[in-house]
């Protein structure tokens, strides 16, 4: 394999607008509490990590505490595991931003599809950043399938890049070698998508390496505000040695439909009407504990029913392993005609999964309501239904 900072290097696909990370910095080397914060799928999570301190979000965790021993860091990871930027973008402001994060690293090249639709909603997620409280410097960066270079980096880096962010490539870096045979995918994934320690380990390598340029290009730098006046900015921009403030574009690349994104389970289910759904009130563990907060059902004709405001309605069900579970539809304004189904078993094998369905994409902006109901229950039945939430744009 060629030299490996060359690798790395390949998989820059943009340094992007350095101010909030060399703020950040500057805060770290002060000696400033920080908190690092990270959201995607099951690779961030830490999927297939021997332990959780060897999977590339806790490993570039590292980096920042190795680099800035002076400061005191904050480990926030909001990965779940089968996952997409639809349903991030919902759940994002109560999982990640709600902490007030100061540097987010985000990732959902492998779980979005690449199309306008993810797009859109990837936007989204971006947007949400962004604009939080805690204006965070903002990373991304594409995880790939490594059978195939299979990933929705086209559609993110467009996002990206129109927002000046810096993205790394694991397509253009880790993968690219796999093509050219100087790694076998075996050594670094059991399953051609996520990674063993030593691929969570090139994965943070192709991340810090970044991380370490945009350290050595903004050492030394102002910040524009340091400036006293628009002179001294003028003469310190043309001597290269001050950063002006990033400026989000005004106006989005795509309409940005999604950017409102609201969640609704039993703590705050709107208007809600019940009979026959129990809300789960059992302790929960955290952002990776994804079947919570919901509704058991296991009576033919049990349903839930909200109103909510939106143009926009998707819910989120278990779809599970232990089967036969319980099939439901969804029905919107009481039109049985688009009724969709939603079907508890799930046809794969690696463990129960929380699914989202879309249910209308093309309603007039108002008040909708929507209806949940078992139309179909087994008389041996392995599984109960556990509807978990309501998701409206």
């Amino acid at each position: 394999m060629q030299n490996w900072k060359m690798v790395c290097d390949r998989g820059i696909i943009n340094t992007g607008n350095l101010y909030r990370f060399a703020k950040v910095m500057q805060r770290a080397k002060a000696g400033e509490k920080l908190k690092i914060g990270f959201i995607g799928g099951s690779i961030t999570q830490g999927s297939l990590a021997t332990q959780q301190d060897r999977c590339y979000a806790y490993l570039v965790y590292s980096w920042w505490k190795e680099q800035f021993a002076q400061a005191e860091f904050e480990y926030i990871n909001a990965g779940i595991g089968a996952t997409t930027s639809q349903f991030a973008v919902a759940r994002i402001e109560s999982d990640l931003l709600r902490y007030e994060p100061d540097v987010v690293f985000l990732e959902f090249s492998v779980n979005d599809t690449d199309n306008d639709f993810f797009k859109e909603t990837f936007e989204g997620v971006v947007r949400k950043i962004l604009t939080s409280a805690s204006e965070p410097a903002l990373f991304m960066f594409n995880n790939v399938q490594y059978n195939d270079g299979v990933n929705a980096q086209r559609v993110h880096n467009a996002i990206g890049t129109a927002y000046d962010l810096p993205i790394v490539s694991m397509k253009n870096s880790i993968y690219e070698e796999i093509v050219a045979g100087n790694i076998a995918a075996a050594e670094i994934t059991p399953d051609n998508l996520h990674p063993n320690d030593k691929g969570h380990r090139m994965v943070a390598d192709v991340i810090c390496n970044l991380l370490s340029e945009i350290r050595t290009k903004t050492e030394g730098l102002k910040l524009a505000e340091e400036t006293d006046s628009a002179d001294a900015m003028a003469t310190n921009a043309a001597a290269n040695t001050y950063l002006a403030p990033y400026q989000m574009p005004e106006q989005p690349v795509t309409p940005n439909r999604y950017i409102n994104s609201k969640r609704y389970q039993n703590q705050n289910m709107p208007q809600e009407k019940r009979s026959g759904f129990t809300p789960d009130t059992r302790e929960q563990y955290g952002v990776a504990d994804i079947f919570k907060n919901g509704y058991t059902a296991c009576e033919q004709g049990a349903y839930l029913e909200t109103t909510v405001e939106c143009s926009r309605l998707a819910v989120q069900f278990r779809r599970t392993i232990t089967q036969p579970a319980p099939i439901a539809k969804a029905v919107v304004d009481g039109n049985e005609d688009a009724a969709v189904v939603l079907d508890g078993n799930f046809d794969e094998t690696w463990g129960d999964c929380i699914y989202l369905k879309d249910i209308a994409t093309d309603l007039p902006y108002g008040t909708h309501t929507l209806r949940i109901e078992l139309t179909k229950v087994p008389e041996q039945m392995a599984n109960d239904f556990y509807f978990i939430s309501v998701i409206t744009a």
